[in-house]
């Protein structure tokens, strides 16, 4: 059965992509930035929290600019969602905006010549960075959901952190459990997210072993042992 090989990036959005990755990351971080400050800001500080809701906005309406670009200029047309699933995924919760990172190193590096670090180093960087962001994302999310419902374990953010911490690292001591729907929607993808980067940093590190231990046994023994 014959694969059919996949259709080339048109150059347009090519260089759209390679142009706008790094400021689209720095447009995430502030989105997470106003969304922290809106979720921790207390309820009097009014004009804080509508100017981090307005930052929310802008930033959001960024990516939504982006999307439209990125679809018109692939061609694809509607074919366009179902090939680029986790751009749609991202656009509709842009706290998952982390699991892009990989995209922004891929079109920094495109302007170098070659990358500065190791494939293992870089898997590595990826999967810890992503799990500190997805950690935080999850954490200002489920406090938000569960700090003020009924039954709820989470009360506070340094609880929501503890949680996180837990649950991403597949550890989860149950202590502290999200008791609303989108609390446990939120744990869901934390969990899905946190065995996937688990196995890649896993994987990694071990086909860094091994390539060690090739290489001392290529090397044998000392001359006259």
């Amino acid at each position: 059965m014959s694969h059919r090989p996949p259709a080339p990036v048109p150059p347009r959005l090519l260089e759209w992509e390679q142009r706008t990755e790094a400021p689209l990351f720095v447009a995430a971080m502030v989105f997470l930035l106003g969304y922290a400050v809106r979720v921790l800001a207390p309820d009097d500080a009014g004009p804080l929290r509508d100017l981090a809701l307005a930052l929310v906005c802008a930033t959001w309406l960024l990516f939504a600019v982006d999307y439209v670009t990125r679809l018109r200029l692939s061609g694809l047309g509607r074919h366009f969602v179902r090939a680029h699933w986790l751009d749609t995924v991202v656009l509709l919760l842009p706290l998952l905006r982390p699991l892009r990172m990989i995209q922004v190193y891929t079109a920094v590096q495109k302007r170098r010549e070659q990358p500065r670090l190791s494939l293992y180093a870089r898997v590595m960087a990826y999967a810890s960075l992503t799990a500190v962001l997805l950690g935080f994302s999850a954490a200002l999310a489920v406090y938000h959901q569960e700090h003020d419902a009924p039954g709820a374990s989470i009360r506070t953010f340094g609880d929501s952190v503890w949680w996180a911490c837990a649950t991403l690292t597949t550890v989860g001591y149950g202590d502290a459990v999200p008791v609303t729907f989108g609390g446990r929607v939120v744990a869901v993808g934390l969990m899905t997210c946190g065995l996937a980067l688990l196995g890649a940093v896993t994987g990694s590190f071990s086909s860094w072993l091994l390539q060690v231990f090739r290489r001392e046994d290529e090397k044998g023994p000392p001359a006259g042992a």
